[in-house]
């Protein structure tokens, strides 16, 4: 296994090693490397009372979890009823242009994730673009796509 499997014991240590703790345990693990490695759902298994199917069975129900590497700064495009209506389609095609990848992928630097999402919770501000930690409401193509370059200039800036 090459990846750094102490982490994986603190996370254990710190949750329990019973199947009831299968959820803050993938948790732990997604917190650490963004998704599921199956190295580390493997490792669970094998230091824990949980089973790989109950395992699998919860990293594959509940949608926050990912088992496909993503990039560090995750954009949600709502697509929910008002943000549709507000012109979700074309938010997402103007990320898909500015970032160079298809919706639901990873920029090949793995910098963004680019995913259409079915609500964010924020009908009120409709259209919503979640850009990493950043909720942006009445978004129009120039503001998102302006946003974006902000964004990818400040993420330049910190890795000089």
């Amino acid at each position: 296994m090459s990846m750094d499997v102490s982490v994986i014991d603190e996370i254990l240590k710190e949750k329990g090693t019973g199947a009831e703790q299968a959820i803050p345990i993938l948790q732990g693990i997604q917190a650490r490397f963004r998704y599921l490695p199956i190295e580390a759902l493997e490792y669970v298994c094998s230091h824990t009372e949980i089973t790989p199917s109950q395992l699998f069975g919860v990293a594959t129900f509940y949608s926050q979890f990912r088992l496909k590497p993503v990039g560090e700064t995750i954009i949600k495009v709502c697509h929910g009823t008002a943000c549709h209506v507000g012109g979700a389609d074309t938010l997402t095609e103007t990320l898909e242009n500015q970032l160079g990848i298809p919706d639901k992928h990873t920029t090949p630097d793995m910098r963004y994730t680019l995913e259409s999402v079915a609500c964010v919770g924020c009908c009120s501000l409709a259209p919503v673009v979640v850009l990493g930690h950043d909720t942006l409401g009445k978004v129009t193509p120039r503001k998102i796509s302006d946003a974006l370059a902000a964004h990818m200039a400040a993420d330049k800036g910190d890795q000089a």
